[in-house]
């Protein structure tokens, strides 16, 4: 690839095959794109050929189609390679390529290309900057939806045919890549609970309640608001669901409010207290490795005692137990979970031996994980980069 930093002047990407020259053309979506209308009945569908606006999932080279039709009348019609967007606000961001013929929800657009490679036109309407576009001019209350006059006005540009072949093939080889480490993400973590499941099923057990694992705790108050770039090392409650997994070694936040908050042991488990999703999900204990972290929000810890391992417990409660807590959370839209709701809840667990030794391997196991998701993370950075200099 050459570098066209020195050309700036011309209409041309700073980064550029070397076989290509000449500036690319300005163009508006509706140059080389329209939005479709055409409809067909939606009784002509089985649910292998229609896409549900619940179903716009990415699914490694394709969209998962809906588990049924729930439609009356006309669907939207879709061939592959057709570019999909959900008009409600909150999901515009959301873009995928559809991989069939078939129908879909009337709340997609259908964008069909007419001058300009699929693939390539593809990567500019997933792009930010098309995204914050058609976020804009989203109208409505509620349910925003976006608005196709105003997306048809958004202007980019576009080299010749054949290099747009290239740089797409090159983003697809790409995305295969990004593709294939996922798998490999979701086979190890398919691995981590088949392991830990089949050693439970197979070691000896003692029963024990929640209480004999450890002295209880609460933490203090702390929120997002409350968070810092720099000051003390913080794990609150929200960060228990999206930021951290089993086992917390890294501290990603931090606070300045210090004053009458919890500090971390090593070896603390901790457990959030509510959630809107359901009570399975909130079965999600997490044990910290660090000392003196600030704790906050609305969860709840144990001082794990020396005849327990607090790492395996971790892996227990989210692969095992989570059924079986489950059942003592209370509530519909706001679910919730306290210490005294499963204090005398019954436990069968692994000698302490036993729990040493699969808390080494399941360790090891997620130190393979970490260096593939870091992986992961620079495969997203490189096709990051590419987007921002090899299009205009």
């Amino acid at each position: 690839m050459a570098d066209n930093n020195e050309n700036k002047v011309l209409n041309v990407p700073h980064l550029r095959f070397p076989e290509f020259s000449g500036e690319w053309k300005r163009v508006e979506l509706k140059d080389v794109a329209e939005f479709q209308k055409s409809r067909i009945p939606a009784d002509s569908l089985d649910a292998s050929c229609y896409i549900s606006t619940e179903n716009l999932i990415p699914n490694f080279g394709g969209i998962k189609e809906a588990s049924s039709i729930s439609t009356d009348g006309n669907v939207m019609a879709i061939k592959p390679n057709d570019i999909l967007i959900s008009n409600i606000r909150p999901y515009l961001k959301k873009v995928w390529q559809s991989d069939r013929f078939g129908g879909c929800s009337a709340d997609v657009f259908v964008l069909r290309t007419t001058g300009c490679q699929s693939d390539f036109l593809y990567n500019i309407i997933a792009s930010d900057k098309f995204i914050n576009y058609a976020m804009s001019g989203a109208k409505g209350v509620k349910m925003p939806r976006g608005d196709k006059r105003q997306m048809e006005e958004f202007e980019f540009s576009i080299p010749a045919i054949e290099e747009q072949n290239r740089i797409s093939r090159l983003l697809s080889l790409l995305d295969e890549r990004i593709a294939t480490q996922n798998k490999i993400i979701e086979d190890l973590k398919k691995l981590k609970s088949a392991i830990i499941e089949k050693h439970y099923s197979q070691a000896e057990k003692q029963i024990v309640c929640v209480t004999d694992l450890g002295e209880p705790f609460n933490v203090g108050n702390l929120a997002k608001d409350d968070l810092a770039e720099t000051g003390m090392p913080c794990v609150i409650y929200g960060e228990l669901f999206t930021t951290y997994g089993e086992i917390i070694s890294q501290i990603e936040s931090h606070t300045n409010k210090t004053e009458g908050m919890i500090l971390s042991k090593k070896g603390d488990l901790l457990f959030p207290s509510s959630t809107t999703v359901d009570a399975m999900s909130l079965i999600a204990p997490s044990v910290i490795n660090v000392d003196g972290v600030i704790l906050g929000g609305d969860m709840f810890g144990i001082h794990i005692s020396t005849n327990f391992n607090a790492q395996y417990l971790s892996y227990y409660f989210n692969h095992i137990a989570k059924r079986q807590l489950a059942k003592f959370a209370k509530g519909s839209t706001i679910i919730h979970l306290h210490y005294t709701d499963i204090e005398k809840a019954k436990l069968f667990l692994p000698s302490l031996e036993e729990q040493n030794r699969m808390a080494k391997c399941l360790l090891a196991l997620d130190a393979k994980m970490n260096i593939e998701n870091i992986y992961l993370s620079l495969l997203n950075g490189q096709k990051t980069y590419l987007l921002c200099q090899m299009f205009i």
